[in-house]
């Protein structure tokens, strides 16, 4: 490589239409495993700011990179388990958090977390990561949610709005 040919390159990274991304992930085939995709179904419908962009990243993970790419802000919104009371909200970001466990064997096993280091050592990690979890009741199989998380879904878009700058219309 020539000298000045790597700032060439790095103008050229394609930059994503939106400057926001909001992200719901899980399994929806799971009961309250998939709040996240509920919350994004939630918030379809409603006028959001030109630079926000809502997406269902089901249970996307290393697929989720470009998504994620050079962002300004990502809002993360997922079921999370940590023992306490159920519908129980959670808002903290990567460094909050510690991957726990062997390192992934295939992409398979990769998670929002690995993908975001991911993106951070090919230079393209979003600038902030804010992750909302709601502690489940039910991840059997159901299509519905809980009554309990099913009633925190409009608290966790008004949050989310409220990262985004937008109020409910």
């Amino acid at each position: 490589m020539r000298p000045g040919e790597a700032k060439r390159q790095e103008k050229e990274r394609p930059v994503p239409c939106s400057s926001i991304l909001i992200l719901g992930v899980g399994n929806i085939l799971l009961s309250d495993e998939g709040v996240g995709v509920r919350v994004i179904e939630a918030m379809r419908e409603m006028k959001l700011p030109n630079n926000v962009e809502l997406l269902d990243g089901g249970t996307a993970s290393l697929d989720l990179l470009e998504s994620l790419a050079n962002r300004d802000k990502v809002i993360v919104v997922d079921a999370v388990i940590a023992g306490n009371e159920v519908g129980t909200l959670y808002r903290f970001t990567p460094g909050d958090i510690t991957i726990q466990g062997q390192n992934p064997v295939s992409v398979h096993e990769i998670g929002l977390l690995e993908t975001l280091t991911i993106a951070g050592y090919l230079g393209c990690a979003p600038r902030e990561v804010i992750i909302y979890g709601i502690e489940p009741k039910e991840t059997g199989l159901g299509l519905e949610l809980s009554s309990e998380v099913a009633g925190i879904v409009p608290k966790v878009v008004e949050l989310v709005l409220g990262e985004v700058g937008s109020k409910h219309t």
